[in-house]
């Protein structure tokens, strides 16, 4: 099975469609003592394991609500406990939930397994592999055309330099916001269930099949939002969605070291905050992207200039609302920038 896809016609026909998906076929009646034992680091990578491992799986995420920040969030003893209990954990990896990797290593392995989604996505490959909207994109960029020429591209290279340094070697953490990065973590997901309940690899084989066959439905609207929006300018609170921004070739006008230091819990540095407001001021970026997990009073005020401008808001999360599973959500958050974008 292969996640490189290629361009297929059709979008998601929905939320119902999509939990067909996740709701995956099981081969009969499963008692909880015969479950595998998951524990995931956020309800985004425990949505993707039941998708894949069905009634097969018994999943608890740690971090299953909106309202928490998963950057600075600290593990619990229960939280400890039941990761030392889980036969396999999926966690992000990359940095962004370093409390897995603490409580990994002061546990004993056993026969437990491990799928870090960083890794698992090959992230280095769907980063090269990726349109770029703008010359100097980086893996942990934003791009940013203007008219000011070498010296302002000399700027946006140097701060990605640094940025390079900042989040695992230039990888941007983010990496659920790759449907390509996605379907890599179900495969591995489905094989890492397969070694522990082998009488049912070739389900969950199947599963993962399926669910990257909606991934490509999505693949696919995003390129539609490539073809009609491509470069146009945009500005983001913090680089959650910049796998998202990067596949629909969006032009991310955002001062590198003001989304940086929101994302690490910083006061952006006056300057920053200074082009930030003259950008929203000019009318030049169509929507603001804004992830309110990570919100201050710095981002709050962004927010306000945007929104007294007239430029559409549209909130981006690092976890799934509830009610929602991985697919409906983020189809539901790619329609809400489609939206967006057709405002201005």
């Amino acid at each position: 099975m292969s996640v490189r896809f290629a361009r297929s016609g059709g979008l998601l026909a929905g939320a119902a469609a999509t939990a067909l998906v996740l709701g995956a076929c099981g081969s009969g009646p499963t008692t909880d003592g015969d479950r595998v034992r998951v524990v995931a680091s956020t309800n985004v990578w425990g949505s993707v394991v039941r998708a894949v491992g069905g009634d097969a799986v018994e999943v608890r995420s740690i971090l299953d609500s909106p309202e928490v920040d998963p950057h600075s969030y600290e593990s619990t003893p229960s939280d400890a406990a039941e990761v030392s209990d889980a036969q396999l954990v999926v966690y992000n990896g990359g940095g962004y939930d370093p409390f897995v990797d603490k409580i990994l290593s002061s546990s004993a392995g056993g026969d437990r397994r491990t799928v870090e989604a960083v890794k698992a996505a090959d992230i280095t490959q769907t980063v090269a592999a990726a349109p770029s909207a703008a010359p100097s994109d980086t893996p942990d960029g934003h791009g940013h055309r203007d008219e000011h020429g070498d010296e302002h591209k000399e700027r946006q290279e140097a701060a990605a330099h640094e940025a390079e340094h900042d989040h695992d070697h230039g990888v941007n953490e983010h990496v659920w916001y790759d449907v390509h990065a996605v379907g890599h973590v179900a495969e591995q997901v489905a094989g890492r269930l397969g070694e522990i309940k082998a009488d049912r690899k070739d389900e969950f084989r199947r599963n993962a099949e399926r669910l990257v066959g909606e991934l490509r439905k999505l693949d696919a609207k995003i390129e539609d939002l490539a073809g009609s929006y491509g470069g146009t300018k945009i500005l983001v609170t913090e680089p959650i969605a910049f796998y998202l921004v990067r596949q629909a070739k969006l032009d991310d006008v955002t001062p590198q070291v003001f989304v940086r230091a929101v994302e690490e819990e910083n006061d952006p540095p006056a300057a920053a905050i200074a082009e930030v407001e003259r950008l929203v001021a000019s009318g030049e970026p169509r929507v603001l992207i804004y992830n309110p997990q990570t919100e201050s009073v710095v981002t709050q005020q962004v927010r306000a200039k945007a929104e007294a401008a007239k430029i559409p808001v549209v909130r981006m999360t690092e976890t799934l609302p509830a009610g929602k599973d991985y697919l409906s959500w983020m189809s539901g958050q790619v329609d809400d920038l489609a939206a967006a974008l057709r405002q201005r």
